[in-house]
C-alpha cells in the first residue's frame, strides 16, 4: 500500500514538472499598412528578454511556457505594438509608420553647431534655397524644411543671420615620395592598391566647380579607377605581370616604367557563394538625397546582382544598431529591396555598434569556401560611441583574420569622411569607392561586380631592385600610404592589399637613368667610417634595368608565393609607347597638377590633354572620355581652391 501511494505521489510529481515544461508555440506574420510582410521585426515577450524575429517573409515563430502572452513587437521607422497570442491561433500583426521618425530636429539658422552639440537630428539647408540672401532670417532658414521633415515645427525668432560656409570632411595630409638613390636604397617596396575612391570625389569636387583639396588626391586610386587592356594571366598564378618603359612626357630626361597586375576574370557563375552583410548609416547626417536615397539605389542594384546561393542580410544604424532583414537568400530579390526602401535616416551616429552586429551576424552565417563580408556605406561621420579611430581598426583587423572582409562604399558631400574610410577599408582586407551618382554605382556595383567583392589574391606586395648600372634614381608616383619596409615584403605576417576578379593594378616609376643629370637627387657628404668595397667594382655588371619580386597569398591561404620578373633596358619614344603607358601618364601628371606637385615638370593642362585624347582608345564605358572632359573642367577652374576640411588626422567634432 506505501508502495503503491509512493508510486502515486511520484507520478504526480512528474505529471506537475511536465506539465511546468510544457512548450507552446505561438505563430504570427508581421506586415506593414499595405499588406506587405516586414522582415526583421523584433518579437518579444512583454516584460522578458525571450524573443525572436521575423524572418525574410515577415513570419515569426517562438516558443513560450504559457498558451497565451503578451508580444512587445517593434522595428526602426514603426510605432511598437502590444498584442495578445494565444497558443493555436495564427497572430497577423499590422504596424504603422511612426508618425515622427525623428526625436528631434533643431533649426539653428544664424551660427554653425557640430553634430556632436545636439541630441537627435540635424538638416542642413543649402543657402540657395533661402528667397533673400542679404537679409535672411532663422525662419526663413527653417521654412524650406516645412512639411519636409518629419517631427518639425517652424517657430521664427526673425533675428537676423550671417550666411557661413561649413564643411567637415576630413583628408589625411600626403607626404608626397621623393627621388631615392639606387645606390642608397636599392629596393623599392609597397602594397597593391585597387581602391578608386579619389577620382570619383575629385570628379565631385570637379564638376561642382572647385578644384579639390590636396589630400583628397591620391594618383594611384586615379590611376586604377581605369581598365588597362592586359593580357589575362596563362598559369597558375592569378594574374599576369607586365611592363612598358618610355620616356617620360614631363621630363624628357627621364624614363615612364608602367607595371600592370591583370586579375584573373573568374565567370559570374562560377564565382564562391557570397555571405554578405549590409551596413547601412541611417544618422541624420545621412538624409541628403546624395546619401541615403543614393545608397538605397545603389544597394538595390547589386541585389539585382546575386544568385540564388548568395545571401545577404541588411543592418542599419544611427542612435543604435539593429538587423533589419536576416540573412536571406540571393533569390528573394523582392523582400531584399523592399527591407532596403525601408531604411530612414534620423539619429546620431553609433557606427562602431553598427560594425560591431554587422560582423556578429556575418559570423553566424559564415561560408567556409565563400565570400563573407561586410558592405558599409556611409559618410564615415562617427560620432557616438566606441568610434575611436583605433578601436575600430582594431576590432577591423581581428575579423579580417577571422575569414570576413570589410568594402566600404562612401557618400555625400560637407562632412565626408574620406581618410578614415580608407583607412577602414584597407585594415579590413576590402576596398573603398566614392558613389557620387549612380553611374558610378553602376561602374562599381554592377560591371565590375567580381572585381569589388570577390577577392582572387590577397596581401599582394611588390619590390623592386634597380640596377645602379642602369638606374641612378627612382621615385613611385602615388602609393604614399602604401609604402612597405624592405623586410615586410617576406613577412607574411604583414598586411597588404587585395586583387579582385578581372582588377587591374598600375603602377608608375619614374627613372634617373644612369650618368644623366640628377639635381632631383639629395646629396650628403662622403661618409667617414664607411669604405667603398673594392670587391664591388670586380662584379659582373648586369644589362638588366630591375628586378621585379611579387608576393601574394590565396584568399583562404596564409603562406605567400613568391614571383619575379627581370625587366631589360631600352625605354622608347613617349609617342611610340602602349597606350596603357600613355593614358596612364596623362591621369598622374593630372594628379601632380591638382595637389601641385613639385614633380609635375613641364606638362601642363593642355598637354596632358593632348596625350589623354590620344589615348582613349576602345572606351566602351567612356570613362576615359569623361576624363578628357573632367581636365578641360578644371583647366577652366580657378588655381586657388576653397579648402575643404583639413588634410590631417583631427578627431571627429
Amino acid at each position: 500500500m506505501k508502495y503503491l501511494l509512493f508510486l502515486s505521489l511520484a507520478f504526480a510529481l512528474l505529471g506537475f514538472k511536465f506539465s511546468n515544461d510544457t512548450a507552446y508555440d505561438i505563430y504570427g506574420t508581421v506586415t506593414d499598412s499595405t499588406g506587405a510582410p516586414i522582415p526583421g521585426v523584433s518579437v518579444n515577450e512583454k516584460g522578458t528578454k525571450h524573443g525572436t524575429s521575423t524572418d525574410a517573409h515577415g513570419n515569426f515563430h517562438l516558443h513560450v511556457k504559457t498558451d497565451s502572452v503578451v508580444l512587445e513587437i517593434s522595428y526602426i521607422g514603426y510605432e511598437t505594438k502590444e498584442v495578445l497570442a494565444v497558443a493555436g491561433n495564427k497572430l497577423t500583426v499590422q504596424l504603422n509608420a511612426s508618425s515622427q521618425v525623428l526625436n528631434e530636429v533643431v533649426v539653428k539658422g544664424y551660427y554653425t553647431a557640430s553634430k556632436k552639440d545636439l541630441v537627435g537630428s540635424v538638416r542642413t539647408t543649402a543657402p540657395g534655397m533661402l528667397a533673400d540672401k542679404e537679409a535672411q532670417y532663422d525662419m526663413m532658414a527653417a521654412a524650406p524644411l516645412q512639411g519636409r521633415v518629419a517631427g518639425l515645427q517652424v517657430k521664427g525668432h526673425y533675428r537676423k543671420i550671417e550666411e557661413k560656409r561649413f564643411n567637415r570632411e576630413g583628408y589625411a595630409h600626403i607626404e608626397e615620395n621623393r627621388f631615392m638613390k639606387v645606390k642608397d636604397a636599392p629596393l623599392s617596396t609597397f602594397s597593391i592598391d585597387v581602391d578608386a575612391a579619389s577620382y570619383s570625389n575629385i570628379r565631385r569636387f570637379i564638376q561642382a566647380g572647385e578644384l579639390p583639396p590636396a589630400g583628397a588626391v591620391r594618383i594611384e586610386e586615379m590611376v586604377n579607377y581605369f581598365h588597362y587592356n592586359y593580357p589575362q594571366p596563362t598559369g597558375s598564378d592569378p594574374f599576369s605581370v607586365n611592363t612598358a618603359l618610355s620616356v617620360c612626357p614631363w621630363n624628357t630626361k627621364h624614363q615612364l616604367l608602367q607595371i600592370g597586375l591583370q586579375g584573373k576574370i573568374i565567370p559570374r557563375e562560377s564565382l564562391p557563394p557570397a555571405n554578405l552583410v549590409f551596413l547601412v548609416d541611417v544618422s541624420g547626417s545621412m538624409m541628403e538625397e546624395n546619401k541615403l536615397p543614393l545608397v538605397q539605389s545603389s544597394l538595390k542594384l547589386l541585389t539585382d546582382q546575386l544568385r540564388p546561393e548568395d545571401r545577404v542580410a541588411l543592418v542599419a544604424y544611427a542612435g543604435n544598431a539593429g538587423l533589419v532583414l536576416p540573412s536571406t537568400s540571393g533569390a528573394e530579390k523582392n523582400i531584399i529591396k523592399t527591407a532596403i526602401a525601408q531604411l530612414e535616416a534620423g539619429g546620431s551616429t553609433a557606427g562602431g555598434a553598427g560594425i560591431q552586429l554587422a560582423y556578429k551576424v556575418a559570423r553566424e552565417q559564415f561560408k567556409a569556401k565563400g565570400n563573407n563580408r561586410v558592405i558599409l556605406c556611409t559618410d564615415g561621420d562617427f560620432n557616438v560611441g566606441a568610434s575611436s579611430d583605433d578601436a575600430l581598426v582594431r576590432m577591423i583587423e581581428k575579423e579580417r583574420e577571422g575569414g570576413v572582409f570589410l568594402t566600404v562604399l562612401g557618400f555625400g558631400t560637407g562632412n565626408y569622411q574620406d581618410a578614415k574610410m580608407e583607412q577602414l577599408a584597407d585594415k579590413g582586407n576590402g576596398n573603398h569607392a566614392y558613389i557620387d551618382g549612380m553611374n558610378e554605382a553602376r561602374k562599381v556595383l554592377g560591371h565590375e561586380f567580381g572585381g569589388t567583392l570577390f577577392t582572387i589574391a590577397k596581401d599582394v606586395k611588390l619590390q623592386l631592385e634597380f640596377n645602379p648600372a642602369q638606374v641612378q634614381g627612382y621615385r613611385l608616383i602615388g602609393y604614399e600610404n602604401r609604402m612597405l619596409a624592405k623586410e615586410d615584403f617576406n613577412n607574411d605576417k604583414k598586411d597588404a592589399g587585395e586583387l579582385g576578379s578581372g582588377h587591374t593594378v598600375t603602377a608608375l616609376y619614374e627613372l634617373i637613368p644612369a650618368g644623366a643629370a640628377a639635381s632631383e637627387l639629395d646629396s650628403v657628404d662622403q661618409l667617414r667610417y664607411q669604405p667603398v668595397a673594392a670587391a664591388a667594382s670586380k662584379q659582373p655588371v648586369s644589362k638588366e634595368l630591375l628586378n621585379i619580386k611579387l608576393r601574394y597569398k590565396q584568399p583562404d591561404g596564409e603562406t605567400s608565393k613568391l614571383i619575379q620578373y627581370a625587366v631589360q633596358p631600352g625605354a622608347v619614344a613617349f609617342d611610340k609607347a602602349p597606350e596603357n603607358l600613355r593614358f596612364a601618364a596623362a591621369v598622374a601628371a593630372f594628379g601632380m597638377q591638382l595637389c601641385d606637385s613639385k614633380f609635375r615638370g613641364t606638362l601642363d593642362y593642355n598637354g596632358i590633354l593632348k596625350i589623354a585624347r590620344n589615348a582613349v582608345g576602345n572606351d566602351t564605358e567612356n570613362y576615359r572620355s569623361e576624363f578628357v572632359q573632367l581636365v578641360q573642367k578644371a583647366r577652366s577652374l580657378p588655381t586657388a581652391s576653397v579648402k575643404h576640411g583639413d588634410d590631417d588626422d583631427d578627431e571627429d567634432e
